[in-house]
């Protein structure tokens, strides 16, 4: 029998059951759905932060709640606190001030001090005349310089009829030219140019015009070769510079010692020969510091000054021949000159006269020849002690001496 499709049994089931109701999601898988719906759009970071920031409000209206109600509308019981903490109140004692009297200005003395200094502090204003200042005993031409901030060479060149570009000429008692800045006094001549003057001096026929102490004027100066300017002016020449004229010793070689005749009485004026030295010069005498002026050529002093006791040994740097024995007529009072060979000579000047040697004799290194003395233009015991070469001029003798 063939089975009817539409019959069925009581007990199969349905294959279409038709619509069923549907069944409700749990909350806490609806709030994950959603948040993996806010990560897949992207906004998951910021859905954070803003959540982190409204909870971060939330906590800090909510402490600030709290406070306000239950620890800022406290009031204080306790009386013994409120006590303690009320502030201690002392009485200050009143003192009784003197009347005030009004002080007699005739003879009242009461009031404020006032110390007063003479020495008031004016600007240096721009000095444009020579001044003269008198020499003390201790000078040097250094330290004179350096009182009037100048240049060293600058006190010799703005005294040369005085000085006679020699250190060693400057005497306590002397007055001498102060320049108000470094230059040269200059004597005018009749006869003289301005053009030619300027140049022998480095400067400008305008600088020594227009320079407000010389009183002159490019109106009245006429003619610069034959200017309007009065014969022995004094005539003050800024910034200007010349050579030194040399006094000292020239090169006095044992074949010609006569050429010294002119430095006074006690040139040699015969041919010799004789020791000659080694190359090699000791400290010519028994003291060993420098007393007064050092090598300076800056003050036309190409020697050194060597302290000591009058009456010192004074020895023969090195072997050579005696070319000058005696005074010296341009200051350097008794004055011994040894040639040495090769071109070299030694200088001792401000000599005692009591033990000088004789003229050609040979000396050799080491030999007394005369005692430590202060003749001539000197301020003190000293010798005044000189090298000169024919290669090298006038050295300084501190780089040779041994």
């Amino acid at each position: 029998m063939k089975e009817n499709k539409n019959s069925r049994s009581e007990n199969s089931p349905d294959l279409n059951p038709g619509p069923q109701l549907e069944q409700p999601v749990p909350a806490k898988k609806n709030w994950r759905n959603r948040w993996e719906n806010i990560v897949r759009m992207g906004l998951g970071e910021v859905s954070l932060r803003i959540g982190t920031t409204i909870v971060t409000v939330a906590l800090v209206l909510l402490v600030v709640w709290v406070m306000g109600r239950f620890y800022l509308t406290g009031n204080i019981n306790d009386k013994k606190l409120a006590e303690a903490a009320a502030p201690t109140v002392t009485a200050t004692s009143v003192v009784e001030l003197p009347p005030f009297v009004v002080p007699n200005p005739v003879d009242s003395t009461v009031g404020l001090s006032r110390i007063t200094d003479l020495h008031t502090l004016l600007p240096e204003k721009p000095r444009y005349d020579i001044t003269q200042y008198t020499v003390v005993e201790g000078d040097t031409i250094f330290g004179i310089a350096e009182k009037f901030n100048l240049q060293p060479q600058t006190i010799l060149w703005g005294n040369l009829y005085t000085l006679g570009d020699q250190p060693h000429n400057l005497q306590p008692g002397q007055v001498l030219n102060i320049l108000p800045l470094d230059g040269v006094l200059h004597r005018w001549t009749t006869g003289e140019g301005l053009n030619g003057v300027s140049e022998y001096y480095g400067v400008t026929p305008e600088d020594i015009v227009n320079w407000p102490g010389n009183n002159l004027s490019l109106d009245t100066i006429g003619d610069f070769a034959q200017p309007n300017i009065e014969n022995n002016t004094d005539i003050f020449v800024p910034g200007g510079s010349r050579g030194f004229v040399t006094w000292s010793a020239p090169r006095i070689s044992r074949s010609d010692p006569a050429v010294a005749k002119m430095l006074g009485p006690g040139y040699c004026g015969v041919v010799v020969d004789g020791a000659v030295g080694n190359g090699t010069f000791v400290w010519p005498t028994t003291a060993r510091y420098i007393s007064g002026y050092h090598y300076s050529p800056e003050t036309n002093h190409f020697a050194i000054d060597i302290g000591g006791t009058l009456g010192n040994a004074i020895y023969a740097s090195d072997n050579g021949v005696i070319v000058y024995s005696g005074w010296n007529n341009y200051g350097y009072g008794n004055m011994v000159v040894i040639d040495h060979g090769g071109g070299w000579q030694t200088l001792y000047a401000h000599l005692l006269g009591d033990l000088l040697p004789a003229c050609g004799s040979s000396v050799y290194q080491g030999d007394m020849i005369a005692h430590l003395g202060s003749t001539g233009n000197s301020s003190g015991p000293h010798l005044h002690f000189e090298m000169l070469s024919e290669t090298y001029g006038k050295v300084d003798p501190t780089l040779f001496l041994q």
